[in-house]
């Protein structure tokens, strides 16, 4: 009975913190559309936080987040994305993140 409720303990947080995800994108559109950078920058924060913790209660370490950050960075950077092109944001992120 104790493990039963365990999973559905731990399932019910996994689509609590998938509502969480949504309720902030929704928060960060309301944010660009007022044009409160003091409000972007909380809701693009939330959203991280959001996605680390909901990757960590699927099984994913922090550590191994921020792997798979690096690679798919990597990835774009070798494939010519746009962004990097114009404006070298995919290595500057890169940097950011290997610095950390």
């Amino acid at each position: 009975m104790q493990k039963e409720m365990d999973v559905a303990k731990r399932a019910k947080v996994i689509e609590w913190l998938k509502t969480e995800v949504v309720d902030h994108v929704s928060r960060l559109f309301k944010a660009l559309w007022e044009g409160s950078t003091t409000r972007v920058s909380d809701s693009l924060a939330s959203l991280v936080v959001s996605c680390y913790i909901l990757g960590r209660r699927l099984g994913i370490s922090y550590k191994d987040m921020d792997d798979h950050i690096l690679e798919k960075l990597k990835k774009h950077e070798q494939e010519g994305h746009q962004l990097e092109d114009w404006y070298q944001d995919i290595s500057t992120l890169q940097e950011h993140m290997r610095k950390r």
